[in-house]
């Protein structure tokens, strides 16, 4: 299920067919022509090891470069679209710092952790309770609410988790209908195999979203060839109790 509000990742949109392709493989030389260096290698490899944003400071006083060189390389690993550039949320006063995270969409390539272990995890899972795909994915679902709610617009939250797992969602705003179209499928080669169960994790995890952060429910999700992505998952805000009337 990607952002479409943030041009600093480096990634283009879905691309598909020969082009797509050609495109996908221009990626991977240019994200290889940037871990190429030394250095930048050692910084990619630094902010994925993390596990959380890391700042400049941080990396600069890891390689021991001023901070412009440091900026520069940064530069290239977000421009190749190894890494996510984002401002420090914060609430004292001052400058937010610009954070460095690992991009979603490279999980899995370059030596880092991939998005299978969790996909892995939760059919464990439902081995192992003897529960379906979609139930498994909403208890999931239920507890990334409670580990990231904090008192956003929930469908800015489903968003932005959504773009974390690397689907790529785009918002489409109909009144209080609200699509998401994912520009790409994270688990394709799985789903263009088994796509019932693929897709009944991800409506799984948006309606257990849902359920853990109020105010919006899910409609559906409309499946299409994984691999060709553009799935579609339909929610709706929920409109706010009124008063009781009177008796």
């Amino acid at each position: 299920m990607t952002p479409s509000q943030d041009g600093s990742n480096g990634i283009a949109a879905h691309r598909s067919g020969a082009g797509g392709a050609t495109a996908e493989n221009d990626e991977v030389r240019q994200q290889g022509r940037a871990l190429g260096d030394p250095t930048r290698h050692r910084l990619f490899r630094y902010i994925v090891d993390a596990g959380r944003p890391v700042g400049v400071q941080e990396l600069t006083d890891l390689v021991g470069l001023n901070h412009n060189a440091v900026r520069q390389h940064l530069a290239v690993l977000r421009d190749a679209g190894l890494v996510v550039e984002e401002p420090e949320v914060r609430s004292r006063p001052g400058r937010p710092r610009l954070l460095y995270r690992l991009h979603p969409e490279v999980a899995g390539s370059w030596g880092t952790p991939g998005a299978y272990a969790w996909l892995a995890r939760l059919l464990s899972e439902s081995v192992r309770d003897g529960v379906g795909a979609r139930e498994v994915g909403r208890r999931d679902g239920r507890r990334r609410a409670v580990a990231v709610e904090d008192g956003r617009d929930p469908v800015d939250v489903l968003e932005d988790e959504l773009a974390e797992r690397g689907f790529r969602p785009e918002r489409m705003v109909r009144g209080r209908r609200v699509d998401f179209v994912l520009g790409r499928c994270p688990f394709a080669d799985v789903a263009s195999v088994d796509p019932d169960t693929v897709c009944q994790l991800h409506l799984g995890l948006a309606e257990g979203m849902a359920e853990g952060l109020g105010g919006i429910e899910v409609d559906r999700l409309a499946a299409r060839d994984a691999r060709r992505a553009g799935c579609r998952l339909v929610v709706h805000r929920v409109p706010e109790a009124g008063p009781t009337p009177a008796t």
